[in-house]
């Protein structure tokens, strides 16, 4: 077994595995994490089975002390990462002795960045997962849905690597570069008007400061959405435009209806990019077609093992 106690928790760290699926008939989103490509990749960098429980840790801002030795991989935002104040590279995994302590800084780039110990972190399962969720009070290390705090463990595995490792360069996501997120046209698209369906592609967005793990908030140019006098389920990564014309994409810790017109659906390969954003930050959406976003998220999941 290995462990790591938390000596600073940062603003907000959850533990979120692959997403809790089959209770959204009674209203309980999946969750799950934000970058879901940071965090398979924290996970293979170790051998992890998909969706193992990694720490999401927002913003930074955390120190863990070694308890029992263990590997570890963190992937995500630009953090700086230092063991016993040596440095440290994200994207890969190193192995950390008891008495060391792992610091992780703030980001430089980027909002979130991944957590994981070998064999992943150990919690007791709620409704099927381990999936931290604030709002609905369910997950985590206590199965309350609590964020991390000071004195928590992170259980794993003592692992029997003999080497590091890193993610190779090609695969590096650049979270300051001029963001193009792409999106599936669909749902009430056809109750747009053209021209306003087209402004959404056309114009430029920045991200609201009051985007959570429910939703990202866009800023821009409105545009007029139809009116809708009905409620319909709704899946990550779904377009809602509200009548201020300011455009929601939904998140993780979505709801799981919605009453707001859907203009289409975010690639949820780029809902991780989407959810790296700083507020403020400038982005334009880009159409794809339903088929290439299949293909891509098919051989997304072959990669790492779903």
């Amino acid at each position: 077994m290995s462990a790591l106690r938390v000596n600073k928790p940062g603003p907000l760290s959850l533990l979120q595995d692959g997403g809790r699926f089959g209770w959204q008939h009674l209203g309980v989103s999946p969750a799950g994490p934000m970058d879901i490509q940071a965090a398979a990749w924290a996970n293979r960098l170790l051998g992890n089975p998909w969706g193992s429980a990694v720490l999401e840790i927002a913003l930074g801002g955390v120190e863990l002390v070694v308890e029992e030795d263990a590997w570890v991989a963190l992937a995500g935002a630009d953090m700086p990462i230092t063991v016993d104040d040596e440095p440290r590279r994200n994207w890969s995994r190193f192995h950390v002795q008891s008495g060391q302590y792992l610091r992780i800084g703030f980001a430089r780039s980027g909002q979130r960045a991944y957590l994981a110990i070998d064999g992943g972190i150990q919690a007791e399962a709620v409704l099927g997962s381990v999936a931290c969720q604030l709002r609905e009070g369910l997950g985590g290390l206590d199965g309350e849905g609590r964020k991390l705090a000071e004195g928590d463990c992170l259980l794993g595995r003592r692992g029997g690597m003999i080497h590091g490792a890193s993610v190779p360069w090609p695969w590096l996501p650049d979270y300051q570069a001029p963001q193009l997120i792409r999106a599936v046209i669909g749902g009430d698209a056809a109750s747009f008007a053209d021209e306003q369906a087209r402004a959404f592609f056309e114009r430029p967005w920045q991200l609201s400061p009051q985007s959570d793990r429910m939703g990202a908030r866009l800023q821009g140019e409105p545009i007029e959405a139809p009116q809708q006098q009905w409620s319909q389920g709704v899946v990550s990564g779904a377009i809602q435009v509200p009548p201020d014309g300011q455009p929601i994409v939904l998140m993780a810790d979505r709801q799981t209806m919605g009453g707001y017109p859907v203009l289409g659906w975010v690639h949820p390969l780029d809902l991780g990019r989407l959810a790296q954003c700083a507020a403020h930050q400038v982005m334009r959406f880009i159409p794809m077609s339903l088929e290439d976003a299949q293909a891509e998220l098919r051989e997304f999941y072959q990669f790492f093992g779903r």
